[in-house]
């Protein structure tokens, strides 16, 4: 059984491809869940139409008409054989959906590719807190950079009139005869 579970492995790039954003969500298209699987869309749509209870909206949705033309227009070539799966507006299924369908699949291969699955979303999430982190980070930096950028202006105009004094006429410097006081 482990020799078979490892010649379903897939490269995590693979599954990563296969995850877009739609509604702000992450999600994957039915029919690249069920090639991942290792069966026909129709019966990865069957199955889930027979256990719809499973699946609420937050689990999966369908897109809509103009979601899915959209889709389309950015991520589908002119293959015919690409044209041909995507005849009607895929089921979108978020982390929680795919999760799910382990459920209702039972096959060796689809037990091993949701655990892979699975593993790629956490992943995805950790990045998300990671990166939300260093931004975090370079906003406090950047405050501090510009708090000092009022500092360092004022020392430059500083320096400034320091090297560039504005021109005073100066006071002569040294006595006074008594016939130079009165002209």
């Amino acid at each position: 059984m482990a020799k078979t579970i490892e010649s379903i492995a897939l490269v995590d790039e693979i599954i990563m491809n296969k995850i877009y954003l739609v509604r702000e969500q992450k999600i994957m298209l039915d029919r690249d869940l069920a090639e991942l699987y290792g069966v026909q869309t129709k019966i990865l749509k069957q199955a889930v139409r027979r256990n719809l209870s499973r699946f609420p909206q937050d689990f999966m949705f369908e897109m809509t008409d103009n979601e899915f033309e959209n889709w389309r227009s950015h991520f589908v070539t002119s293959n015919s054989e690409d044209v041909m799966g995507l005849r009607y507006a895929p089921f979108c299924f978020t982390e929680l959906g795919v999760t799910m369908l382990s459920c209702i699949l039972n096959s060796e291969r689809a037990i091993a590719v949701n655990i892979q699955i699975i593993r790629i979303f956490a992943k995805l999430r950790e990045m998300v807190v990671t990166h939300k982190d260093i931004l975090l980070q370079l906003e406090k930096l950047e405050r501090k950079v510009s708090e000092n950028d009022k500092d360092i202006e004022m020392i430059f105009k500083a320096l400034r009139q320091l090297l560039h004094p504005p021109p005073q006429p100066r006071p002569r410097i040294g006595f006074r005869r008594s016939d130079e006081a009165m002209t």
